[in-house]
């Protein structure tokens, strides 16, 4: 029996109805979505402190998530693991042409050479038709209820591709270079400069109003203008973002510490005292 073979008969086993673990058994798509959601931040937290051990363990358990929902839906007779696995297979073939003519697995090697100026056509016709498929199948969707609904209505837009439950900095980098993709962007930085500077005069002004409800709208433009810049920099605003969480973390550690030699406490201190040996922590590279 293979790992793969003895990890699909695990988690069987943890949902079997008689002998199963009571909280596998309970569980369904939405119970778990939230836990999928953190094993993958801890897969990018591993990655970010170049910790493979640890990655190795992480990836294990986003593999094991992957693993649950195709148990639920083996359950459910909508599809099994090795329809999760021919389903990225097949995507995968159909998506390089030029890797694997006609998709086909076996003929890997006899393409010939493409240009990159080809390779964006031809992506961007595969996605079109990827596209139109999607559409079709959602136009009539039937829940458990038996209630017909129309999700149309979502595929039409260009955007609708970006899933509405990604978390809010990364779905506002995926939208702006949707839109991107069609000209609707600005030429260089130049331009995100002063529309930044727009938004954070409108915050200023908010603030001054002091509408909660309005405040938040600015903050909301601001935080969406700052994510197009970092676009056009080429930076992830996630990793960006990430990575000063980091270094906050350790900064303040080391804050934490030399204020525990010093005898004091944290509350003992002054945000002047306080700032004095957080320029100590920059000076020693922290």
């Amino acid at each position: 029996m293979t790992s793969m073979d003895r990890l699909l008969t695990l988690m069987a086993c943890l949902r079997d109805k008689e002998h199963g673990c009571d909280w596998d058994k309970k569980q369904t798509y939405q119970t778990i979505a939230p836990y999928t959601l953190e094993e993958a931040y801890e897969v990018l937290d591993a990655i970010e402190r170049r910790d493979y051990e640890h990655l190795k363990e992480e990836l294990g358990d986003l593999l094991f998530q992957v693993v649950f929902y195709a148990q639920i839906g083996k359950e459910e007779q909508r599809f099994d693991f090795d329809d999760v696995v021919n389903e990225i297979i097949n995507k995968m073939l159909r998506r390089h042409p030029h890797i694997f003519p006609d998709g086909d697995l076996a003929r890997f090697g006899e393409a010939p050479p493409v240009s990159q100026e080809a390779l964006r056509g031809q992506w961007d016709r595969i996605k079109a038709e990827e596209k139109r498929l999607k559409s079709q199948r959602s136009q009539l969707n039937v829940p458990n209820d038996g209630i017909l609904k129309d999700h149309s209505y979502e595929e039409e837009s260009l955007l609708s591709a970006v899933p509405v439950s990604m978390p809010a900095l990364m779905q506002a980098d995926k939208l702006q270079k949707k839109a991107a993709k069609v000209g609707f962007d600005w030429p260089d930085v130049a331009p995100v400069f002063a529309k930044i500077r727009e938004e954070l005069a409108e915050l200023e002004e908010a603030i001054q109003q002091a509408e909660q409800a309005h405040i938040e709208a600015e903050m909301g433009d601001v935080l969406f203008a700052m994510s197009n810049l970092a676009r056009h920099l080429n930076v992830s605003p996630d990793v960006a973002l990430n990575r000063t969480n980091v270094k906050f973390r350790r900064r303040f550690a080391r804050i934490e510490t030399l204020v525990s030699e010093s005898g004091k406490s944290l509350t003992d201190c002054s945000l002047e005292e306080l700032d004095v040996l957080w320029e100590q922590a920059k000076r020693e590279g922290l």
